[in-house]
């Protein structure tokens, strides 16, 4: 067992790096970049992924490579604020985006941003800001969804550059919709959560599938 590292974050307290947390983190994260390539959930070099490494750091995946070939190189330490730790890699824009859900969302231990033609085609043809997935015996594959019958909820919101802007708006959206499992970035993709890797995994799996399903069912219509 290595002992842990004592590091500064952006808001001036100290937090503790476990190396041997983050030696898990960084194979949970190789591990989904090459199922969901195998998935084609992350063509190029689309996708960004993170784990929870305390209460103000993650491991969170290195901007520009591709999440199917990823190494331990690719894994960075960051604070939630996207202060790297250690490294002169840099990390995608969207990390933010990671770090705005893991101080919201306590529960989050992992996050996965993936760019599917379901969940690419679907938020473009989607009009509203939520989509509802109901009837699906699938549903039950989210965490916290016992029935069929529970409607599992996306937010949906437009593209933009601005991150900051958008982190804000899924801020305001999580404290109106506790309830959500994720939110679908327009022409863009997916971002789900869970409490472990394993789970956030199922979710991306589950939600494409019921992605997929809305995508037909709206075209027999």
């Amino acid at each position: 067992m290595s002992d842990p590292i004592a590091i500064a974050t952006a808001d001036g307290l100290p937090s503790t790096l476990d190396l041997d947390r983050l030696a898990l983190a960084s194979q949970q994260l190789i591990e989904a970049g090459q199922a969901l390539d195998a998935a084609g959930q992350v063509p190029a070099t689309g996708g960004n992924f993170s784990c929870r490494l305390s209460d103000r750091l993650m491991a969170v995946t290195a901007s520009g490579c591709h999440k199917g070939r990823l190494t331990s190189g690719h894994i960075l330490v960051s604070d939630f604020a996207v202060r790297l730790q250690g490294t002169s890699r840099k990390a995608s824009d969207e990390a933010r985006l990671h770090g705005q859900l893991y101080e919201d969302l306590p529960h989050a231990q992992a996050i996965l941003h993936t760019h599917s033609w379901a969940a690419t085609v679907l938020s473009l043809c989607h009009e509203g800001d939520t989509l509802s997935l109901e009837g699906f015996e699938l549903n039950k594959a989210l965490e916290g969804v016992k029935s069929h019958e529970t409607a599992v909820r996306l937010a949906v919101f437009d593209n933009t550059q601005d991150i900051e802007a958008l982190a804000l708006d899924v801020r305001a959206r999580l404290a109106a919709d506790a309830g959500l499992h994720g939110y679908l970035i327009r022409g863009h993709g997916l971002y789900t959560w869970a409490s472990s890797m394993a789970a956030c995994r199922r979710h991306v799996e589950a939600l494409d599938f019921l992605m997929g399903c809305e995508l037909e069912l709206r075209r027999q219509r």
